[in-house]
């Protein structure tokens, strides 16, 4: 099968709105409305309903985790890489939503543990120390994805190098308000309130 199939494959599975879809099925108003807008489970926690964010997190992870490891089975290791990036793009451009998705960091470290699991650990990781220490999810975020690449050389093979390159470029063009704030010293603090993060 072409590429493309598994691109697509993965695509369907990273569309899933689940912050969306958990929010709706909760009462709550619609997410797109509520703080950033985003789908994701950051702005999810802003409804202030943390078994749903912790929910969204784990689903978005999921979605990225599920087609790689499908693809994987049905047609080997470089399937898998194409369902990644596609289950990427899907959460980053979702059609059922005009293409208006979330910033891609819970799928994305989903797509790197099924692809290369020691690669996604220590880039998970990575986000952890970072926001721990400078207190802000999207910079940490920022740090773990642009040392992906970098520990995936260390860590895999060069497939798992490309997509974790492919993944660091789309996540930073998702976060290009959050780069422009952080330059500005106007981004928010992990738990302080905001219109516009990730």
């Amino acid at each position: 099968m072409p590429s493309i199939t598994y691109i697509l494959l993965g695509y369907l599975f990273g569309s899933i709105p689940f912050g969306l879809l958990l929010t709706r099925a909760a009462g709550l108003p619609d997410i797109r409305t509520i703080g950033s807008g985003n789908i994701g489970a950051t702005n999810v926690l802003r409804t202030g309903r943390k078994a749903l964010a912790a929910a969204t997190l784990l689903l978005d992870a999921a979605k990225g985790a599920a087609p790689v490891l499908l693809a994987g089975w049905l047609a080997g290791r470089d399937a898998a890489l194409w369902a990644g990036l596609g289950a990427v793009l899907g959460h980053l451009f979702p059609v059922w939503l005009r293409f208006k998705g979330g910033k891609g960091v819970a799928t994305s470290y989903g797509v790197l543990i099924a692809a290369a699991w020691p690669v996604g650990l220590a880039a998970g990781a990575a986000w952890l120390i970072a926001a721990a220490l400078l207190r802000r999810s999207s910079l940490a975020a920022l740090i773990s994805f642009a040392l992906a690449p970098f520990l995936a050389w260390g860590l895999a093979d060069s497939g798992a190098v490309k997509l974790a390159l492919a993944i660091a470029v789309l996540v930073y063009a998702r976060h290009h308000a959050n780069i422009r704030r952080l330059l500005a010293g106007t981004e928010p603090r992990i738990g302080q309130h905001s219109s516009g993060t990730a």
